[in-house]
């Protein structure tokens, strides 16, 4: 008996399925202008960002209020240019963030679309192997959907919220 063989059957050849992963689906997905994007988008979400800005403004407004000389003075109160500047950051940061949110929402619909084929794959792998141990489809779907109402039912707060008997499926 050789090592591909059971009770001198032999076995069969085990299909090569590979299932993508997410993030080797999105990384193809990805531009240059999307990462720096993100990049921009991550670095704004951190706490050194506000903490650059901050000096930055302590920094602007000492200038311009003269404590260091009225030499120094560029843009005078009420700070105009100042505001003009983060005017301008805002709507750029704003649409960063806008952009990698579209990413996010573009890589979540690469996850259901990979889950739903995962889903069915196993859904129908289940019915081969339900069949091939003699079990009945239909009454093991009408058990399964008992099952989705009670626990539906549970989590929305309509049934006392006893969880479904292992030993009743």
């Amino acid at each position: 008996m050789n090592s591909h063989s059971v009770d001198g059957q032999p076995v069969p050849a085990r299909p090569v399925v590979r299932l993508p992963h997410e993030q080797d689906v999105f990384i193809r997905m990805r531009s240059s202008q999307d990462r720096v994007a993100d990049a921009i988008t991550a670095f704004a979400g951190r706490m050194e960002f506000v903490y650059i800005h901050a000096v930055w403004f302590v920094v602007w407004i000492a200038l311009n209020e003269g404590l260091v000389g009225k030499a120094a003075v560029f843009d005078p109160y009420p700070f105009g240019l100042l505001t003009m500047i983060v005017s301008l950051e805002a709507i750029f940061l704003s649409t960063f963030v806008m952009v990698s949110q579209n990413r996010q929402a573009q890589r979540e619909n690469v996850r259901a679309d990979l889950d739903f084929e995962n889903n069915v794959r196993s859904e129908v792998w289940s019915v081969h192997i339900g069949k091939a141990l003699g079990l009945d489809p239909e009454g093991i779907e009408k058990r399964v959907q008992e099952i989705i109402a009670q626990s539906r039912a549970s989590m929305n707060g309509t049934s006392s919220g006893v969880p479904v008997d292992p030993k009743t499926l």
